[in-house]
């Protein structure tokens, strides 16, 4: 099977004036089932990094290969489509609807998909219980600790059955036993088969992870190993 991820070359540039090289000639493979985190410190490239990967930008030179399919010469309609079905994302922040419960924030993520209502239900309790929430399923999130809030952010990453699980800082709103316990369960998904892809600043959640890569000044200056 092709390689989740295949950046060749990839640069981008915001313009100007002056024009800011935020990336260049990046190139990573992340194969099916890998864990991988990329870390650097502040300006290095991370975020633009991340919305690369994730779809939500496109870059400025080189080409981006996911699940073998040539992202760059894709519609918008097309790349939400393709980002929608097979990346899903667990962000620091939640990104919850708190006047909605747990199992309609996990539903949100298949109602532009073309699930009906009915099914969208039945996936949302079996990601819920898959995380150890089924029985917060009708709990509005506004309700619930951040570690329940961020185990519902993962369900409806995992809603889709995604090729991806793409990370960013996902424990940077928690403390150091939730931190744990999310990383524990990121990790048992990974177990399961799932790739993983964690961007992060803390070298210690970095180093929990297989591979580690590492972003400076725009560039990947470093890759440690292919697994621990």
């Amino acid at each position: 099977m092709p390689p989740v991820i295949e950046f060749t070359r990839i640069g981008r540039t915001y313009p100007g004036p002056p024009p800011v090289t935020a990336l260049k000639g990046v190139n990573l493979v992340v194969r099916r089932g890998e864990y991988v985190s990329v870390v650097g410190p502040s300006g290095s490239g991370k975020s633009t990094f991340l919305n690369l990967i994730g779809m939500l930008d496109r870059p400025t030179t080189g080409t981006y290969r996911f699940d073998g399919i040539e992202t760059s010469g894709l519609r918008e309609k097309q790349r939400t489509a393709l980002r929608g079905r097979r990346i899903g994302f667990v962000f620091q922040a939640f990104h919850l609807l708190p006047h909605r419960n747990a199992a309609e924030n996990v539903m949100l993520s298949q109602l532009y998909v073309g699930v009906n209502r009915k099914e969208r239900r039945r996936h949302a309790t079996a990601m819920l219980d898959k995380v150890g929430l089924s029985h917060r399923a009708t709990a509005l999130t506004s309700q619930m600790s951040g570690g329940e809030r961020q185990r519902v952010a993962i369900a409806r990453a995992l809603v889709n059955e995604p090729s991806l699980l793409l990370c960013d800082e996902p424990t940077g709103n928690l403390d150091s036993k939730t931190a744990h316990e999310v990383m524990s369960l990121i990790e048992s998904l990974h177990a399961s088969g799932l790739t993983v892809l964690l961007v992060t600043h803390d070298e210690s959640l970095a180093a929990r992870a297989l591979r580690t890569v590492m972003i400076r000044d725009g560039s990947l200056t470093e890759s440690i190993g292919e697994t621990r």
